[in-house]
């Protein structure tokens, strides 16, 4: 091998070598910043937290997968399911809590990658999320307005399925601006500030909790037919 073609090959190596460290770099922090000092200011308790967390998972989705799912795919064994999924979640929650002790900044999954993996992977795990939660919230808000809408009688439904059809294959049957709206809506409840929004989440959980234990009662005192 020439010496010119040798040099090459070396850079070639370096670059590729650059490149990697780039991006396999992980984020550093330095000290703890001193308390009182911190940019974002810690306003939510313990009782704060909790009720996120469980307001998080008890969506509208128990409404609509838990009916869905036990009449079509799993009949009884839905609560199997359940439990199966609920140990899975634990697992996943347990993994959060030492990554959170660990590295006590915001940013969730994707801090916590770019700490321990790196940068290249931080940033499709920081897309993904962002997606999930479009995703996530799209599917919330076309839940409510559907419930919604269905105990008004579907005057939406009916009124922009003649007027406004979509005969789309991988969009709706009509344009739902009521879940745009209730999109909105959050965003500034949201954005009035952590608190108040806090007081509208635990209020959201508790009937939440309420309307499912009304059915689990419920259900221990149905008679069979």
């Amino acid at each position: 091998m020439s010496t010119s073609n040798r040099k090459s090959s070396i850079s070639i190596e370096r670059k590729n070598h650059t490149l990697y460290q780039t991006l396999c770099r992980k984020k550093t922090f330095t000290e703890d910043v001193e308390p009182g000092k911190e940019k974002l200011k810690r306003v939510l308790n313990i009782f704060d937290l909790t009720a996120l967390g469980i307001g998080a998972t008890l969506g509208c989705g128990v409404y609509v997968l838990a009916g869905t799912v036990a009449k079509s795919i799993a009949g009884p064994a839905v609560v199997l399911s359940f439990i199966v999924a609920a140990i899975v979640s634990s697992f996943s929650g347990v993994c959060y809590a030492e990554f959170a002790g660990r590295v006590p900044k915001a940013g969730s999954a994707y801090i916590y990658s770019y700490v321990t993996v790196g940068e290249f992977i931080a940033f499709f795990i920081g897309w993904t999320l962002y997606i999930e939660h479009t995703i996530g919230t799209a599917s919330v808000a076309k839940a409510m307005t559907n419930y919604l809408d269905a105990l008004l009688g579907d005057p939406q439904k009916r009124y922009f399925k003649k007027h406004f059809p979509m005969h789309v294959d991988f969009l709706g049957e009509y344009p739902d601006f009521a879940s745009f709206f209730f999109v909105m809506f959050i965003a500034l409840i949201v954005a009035w500030g952590v608190k108040k929004s806090s007081t509208l989440n635990k209020a959201f959980t508790l009937l939440n909790l309420l309307t499912l234990g009304t059915v689990v009662v419920s259900g221990f005192f149905l008679e069979k037919e």
